[in-house]
């Protein structure tokens, strides 16, 4: 097997052992044996983006799941010619979970405001992993609903209680 140009069997490995670190700890892949986890971490890719640069636009389902090793990136909605920015994401971020799982166009575009790097894994690759191992399906629903009931918590229910308009939209976690 022959490496990419400027890469070598230490370089190879330290980044794989980073990667297992990262997907250890993404809250999606926490409940997962360390054996499943070490494929994901071998699966993901590192791909770097300049500043400017869109990992997805609004719209696109690209079926690609990100964790932001380094950099910022604005989440954006295009609504009549506008952009409106809705969030930031920086370093130490995981997104796109869900599109790991199926069909999943992008509500939003997230475009780089700073050089950032990400680890990507793709709808194929974990599919192909969800083949071989189809014990992990189980695991991930529970991650996947343990992360909406948090998030909903932490987001919503901290911040939403004073606000009339914020609280009829709460319930996300009843889907």
């Amino acid at each position: 097997m022959s490496l990419p140009p400027g890469k070598d069997n230490v370089c190879v490995s330290c980044e794989f052992e980073q990667n297992l670190g990262i997907i250890r700890e993404i809250y999606f892949f926490s409940t997962m044996p360390l054996e499943i986890v070490k494929v994901l971490a071998y699966l993901c890719a590192r791909e770097d983006f300049k500043a400017g640069d869109y990992l997805f636009q609004q719209g696109d389902d690209d079926g690609r799941a990100f964790y932001f090793v380094s950099g910022r990136a604005g989440l954006v909605c295009s609504e009549e010619d506008t952009d409106h920015v809705v969030r930031h994401v920086e370093e130490g971020e995981f997104l796109g979970g869900l599109s790991l799982l199926g069909n999943m166009p992008r509500l939003f575009s997230l475009k780089t405001l700073t050089d950032t790097t990400c680890l990507i894994l793709t709808r194929e690759k974990f599919k192909k992993a969800a083949e071989r191992y189809p014990e992990i399906m189980p695991k991930i629903i529970q991650s996947v609903i343990k992360g909406i009931r948090d998030w909903e918590r932490k987001f919503f229910l901290s911040h939403a209680m004073g606000c009339n308009d914020c609280r009829r939209n709460l319930g996300v976690s009843l889907i």
